[in-house]
């Protein structure tokens, strides 16, 4: 194992970043704007900088191996590191609002990187606002699996707009999404699972997962346990509620 230099952000023994240093507020209102660079088109995404293991080069950013998972509103990066050693040749990130949070995730996924040699070089993590910009990092089809879990419910109902999930909304992540591709969602606020399930189930471009599909996907065990907010409704025996979908072709 690598050793880390000490950092005074970092804990001395494990050289990952410590939560402490990059706290930032739970919530951000993703409908004002924000200042970070935003490509113009998928293939300005400089996979290079995510992914130099796979991409040494930028020039190599049109390589046909593109990222196929985006974990929307990814906190502190738990399920992208759970899902690293699941698939570890699949090309995955995260996408954050909070720059604090954000700039975290890069320290643990890099610090990572270091203690163990050859692992974790497919996960990343981007500063962006997802529920504007989708189509500004990923092409047609591009995804086989989205991620929202633990969303800001945004209870007042002059706030539901704010909402990661709607109908609206949905039509971006379709489009992103390959046919057959899922959409996995979980809460511990029953009236936002309520929503997040009755606009997937509304949307004629997703259908339920079966429960015997819930029961054999490997990925459904880690949305409850994965990420810090689900380790906390754990701890407090709290309910979550998922909702859990798959893209199809519309019928005519």
């Amino acid at each position: 194992m690598s050793e880390i230099k000490a950092h005074p952000k970092n804990s001395k023994s494990t050289g990952l970043p410590r939560k402490r240093f990059y706290r930032a507020r739970a919530h951000s209102n993703p409908l004002s704007d924000s200042h970070f660079p935003v490509p113009i088109l998928p293939c300005q995404v400089n996979y290079s900088l995510h992914y130099p293991q796979f991409f040494p080069s930028s020039d190599q950013i049109d390589s046909s191996k593109k990222i196929e998972f985006a974990d929307i509103g990814c906190g502190f990066g738990g399920l992208l590191i759970s899902l690293s050693n699941l698939f570890p040749e699949t090309l995955m990130i995260g996408m954050e609002l909070r720059d604090k949070i954000t700039e975290y995730v890069k320290e643990r996924i890099s610090a990572l990187r270091v203690a163990n040699s050859g692992h974790y070089q497919n996960i990343s993590v981007t500063r962006t606002n997802s529920m504007k910009y989708i189509p500004n990092h990923f092409e047609k089809g591009q995804l086989s699996k989205m991620f929202f879990l633990f969303p800001d419910p945004h209870f007042k109902e002059k706030n539901h707009r704010r909402r990661v999930i709607s109908t609206f909304l949905l039509d971006e992540y379709a489009y992103a999404l390959r046919v057959g591709g899922i959409i996995y969602t979980i809460t511990d606020v029953e009236e936002l699972g309520e929503w997040m399930k009755a606009c997937l189930e509304s949307h004629p471009m997703f259908e339920a997962l079966t429960g015997e599909e819930l029961v054999e996907d490997p990925v459904v065990k880690l949305l409850g346990s994965a990420t810090e907010e689900g380790q906390k409704v754990a701890r407090n025996g709290g309910e979550t509620f998922q909702a859990v979908y798959r893209r199809i072709m519309p019928s005519l």
